[in-house]
Parts: structure tokens; C-alpha cells; sequence
């Protein structure tokens, strides 16, 4: 397919496609999807090879958000029965990382349900940062607190975070849809200050909320121009008791071409499967490696992830290998510019559910231009589990 052998020729050389190839790949058929996973593959290994980094989430303040993120179970208004709870004491936030250290992980994501944090709020997560480093070496640590003030993001890396994640979510045009508490500008300024700050740059988005294949090629043009370092891709985990609980929008092979088309825009850049992986891929998770070079092992803020264990046994079963913590993650051009993810041994977090974070379980985008396109999945809350153990709990974490 001519489509594919150009979007491969300029993935290897960092060159953004068109918008048109970008919304060709969306539209391709289900005849055509291994030859569109094959030639993003290509794309994949040229810039990482066969490694695949692992992330693991530690929810430092759960639910009670003052935000009304429409795909967030901690959104303000929730009827979802999450856990509650507020600040982790430092030793409580590094015993939980050492359990995802333990399994694999090579960076900890340091997330926190609000608006965004205050100067007391910093203070606690730098003692928290120092708590994990402390204890392991050459740990990343990224942090994903909601929207940022002056002058934080700089205290945070002072305090030896290696990144920020704050994700756009979905397009500018339809943001507003999603959230009316703060803005997508609000959102474009705290990644800004990350930046500046000398912050590893985390920023993805979620698919899933029935966005046009417009909207969900914006997002993504528009997190290429703010040049982050990692971009997780949420697939919007339709929770009971937020507003877009009946939101089934997604089938395995729907969320493959939208992986193809961030590997495509952003060829040389980590791209973290988040949440949603387990509900919406399923059985074609091992698929997607061929796309994404991160993923989160075990559980995330408010849901239950596959098993640790699982997760190692399938990146082993499809021929990756986990990335070690002496490997740089980024490509030598992206690392040694200044502030890289993976670089010195730093990173992005990307896995939400509140106002700015990155690892998700909620929404995102995704949807087709003509909505017959895209046939509807069929409700899976079968797979859907309030996470009950973990930070906050007594209980064992998965990892």
C-alpha cells in the first residue's frame, strides 16, 4: 500500500505526515489492519528497537476532585464507589512504588485527583520523591498533579522529579464538551511550565468518547507541536456513576489504528499504552507492543489492570523484551537534547482519571468521521473493577 511505504519512509525520518495520511490510517479496513500494524512496527523498532518500558502508578490522593472531567470516576458529582482517600505519608507512597519497582517498573507516577496542587500540596510530594529515591537508584519519577502555578514546576524538579504529565485529552474544539471547570488552554500552560522547568514533558490524550477521526488527528497534531517526550494513550474506561458510563465506542482493532497513527505522527517519541488496555484490546494487547514502546504494569488509580504477572508473560510471549534500568529510553537525538524523557534516567507519567494526569479511566478520543464506520463494541462491564487494593488499602498491590 503506497499509504503505508510513505508514512514508514517518513517515520524513519522524523517527518510529519499530512493531516490526509494521518486520517487515511483511522479509515483503513480490517483487511488492511496487519499491514498497518506492520508498517508502524517498522516505524517502532527503528527508534526502540524491542523494548518496552514499564510504568507503574501510585494514586497519592484518591477521588474528592473539584473537577467535572465527564470520563473521571474522582470527577466532582461521582457516584462510583472508589476508594477515598487523602494525602499518602511518604513511607506509604514508597512502599507502594517498591511493589511495581519490584515487578519490573522503571518509572513511578506520582498521581494526585484536583485541580492542581498548592504550595503545601508540593512540599508534600517533594518529600514523597525523596522518599522512592532514597530507596532506589536511578528510579524515575514523574508527577501528575493537576494544573500547575508559577514557579511549582521548577520546586518539583528541584526536588528530583524527572517529569510532569498533564495530558490534552481530546482536541481544542471539543474540549469544552468534556470539561467546563478549566480549559484546554489551562492545559496547553501547565505542559508549557513542565517544559520550561527542565521537566521531562508527558502529555497524551484518551480515545474513546466518540470524537470525529477530525478531532482525534488534532489532538495529536497538537501534542507533536508541544514536542513531549512521552504520549500515553488512554482508551476510555466507561465507569459507572460518570456521565459517559454507556460510552462503548471502541473495538480491539479500532484502538490498534489509533496506536498506528501516534506511532506515525510521533515516530520517535515513548508511546505508553494507559489505561484501557485490558477492557478494549484484550486479547490483541500483545498486538499493540508492535505499536507502543511503554505500558503500565498492574493496576491504575481507581480501576484494576491485568495482572504484573501477566504482563511480563505476555511481553515475553510476543517477542519483547522489558526495558532494563540502565537503558536510555529515547532515541541519542532526543535524549541528549536537554530534559529528554528516558534521558538521564528521567520520564512522563501518563495514566489518569482527574484533571491532570495522564494514565486514565475515563475518556479520550477516538470515533470516526462517518459514525457507521466504526462499528460499536459491545458493553464489556465485565471487565471493569473498582480497584480494592493498592495504595489506600491494607491489601497487596498488583505488580
Amino acid at each position: 500500500m503506497d499509504l503505508l511505504n510513505t508514512l514508514v519512509d517518513k517515520g524513519l525520518r522524523r517527518e510529519l505526515p499530512t493531516r490526509e495520511e494521518a486520517l487515511a490510517v483511522l479509515a483503513t479496513s480490517d483487511d488492511d489492519l496487519l499491514d498497518v500494524v506492520a508498517a508502524a512496527g517498522k516505524v517502532r523498532r527503528h527508534w526502540f528497537g524491542r523494548r518496552v518500558k514499564l510504568n507503574y502508578l501510585v494514586n497519592l490522593k484518591s477521588g474528592l476532585c473539584p473537577e467535572d472531567c465527564s470520563y473521571c470516576s474522582q470527577r466532582l458529582g461521582s457516584s462510583t464507589g472508589i476508594l477515598k482517600y487523602t494525602w499518602l505519608k511518604p513511607e506509604q507512597a514508597s512502599q507502594a512504588a517498591a511493589a511495581g519497582l519490584a515487578g519490573g517498573a522503571k518509572r513511578v507516577c506520582l498521581v494526585a485527583s484536583g485541580r492542581g496542587p498548592t504550595d503545601r500540596d508540593v512540599d508534600r510530594v517533594a518529600g514523597t520523591i525523596k522518599a522512592i529515591k532514597e530507596l532506589n537508584e536511578g528510579v524515575e519519577v514523574c508527577a501528575c498533579l493537576g494544573l500547575l502555578s508559577d514557579g511549582q514546576a521548577e520546586r518539583l524538579r528541584e526536588a528530583g522529579a524527572d517529569a510532569y504529565n498533564h495530558n490534552l485529552n481530546t482536541s481544542e474544539s471539543t474540549y469544552g464538551d468534556i470539561t467546563t471547570t478549566h480549559t484546554y488552554a489551562d492545559r496547553v500552560d501547565t505542559v508549557t511550565k513542565a517544559h520550561a522547568a527542565g521537566l521531562s514533558a508527558c502529555s497524551g490524550l484518551i480515545a474513546g468518547m466518540g470524537e470525529s477521526d477530525e478531532d482525534l488527528v488534532d489532538v495529536v497534531y497538537s501534542l507533536r507541536e508541544l514536542d513531549p517526550d512521552s504520549v500515553p494513550v488512554n482508551f476510555l474506561i466507561p465507569v459507572e456513576g460518570t456521565p459517559l458510563a454507556k460510552e462503548w465506542n471502541l473495538t480491539p482493532q479500532r484502538c490498534l489504528r489509533i496506536l498506528a497513527m501516534v506511532r506515525f505522527v510521533c515516530p520517535d517519541v515513548e508511546v505508553r499504552i494507559a489505561g484501557g488496555r485490558e477492557v478494549h484490546l484484550r486479547t490483541m494487547q500483545p498486538l499493540a507492543l508492535n505499536l507502543a514502546n511503554s505500558i503500565f504494569l498492574g493496576d491504575y488509580l481507581t480501576t484494576e489492570g491485568q495482572a504484573g504477572k501477566a504482563d511480563l508473560e505476555m511481553i515475553a510471549d510476543a517477542g519483547f523484551e522489558v526495558e532494563g534500568a540502565g537503558e536510555v529510553t529515547l532515541p541519542e537525538h532526543r535524549a541528549t537534547a536537554g530534559g529528554g524523557c528516558g534521558s538521564h534516567e528521567s520520564a512522563g507519567c501518563g495514566s489518569h482519571e482527574g484533571a491532570g494526569c495522564g494514565s486514565h479511566e475515563g475518556g479520550g478520543v477516538c470515533g470516526a468521521t462517518v459514525p457507521a464506520a466504526a462499528p460499536v463494541n459491545e458493553a464489556r462491564t465485565d471487565l471493569v473493577a473498582v480497584r480494592r487494593r493498592g495504595a489506600g488499602t491494607d491489601l497487596a498491590p498488583n505488580a
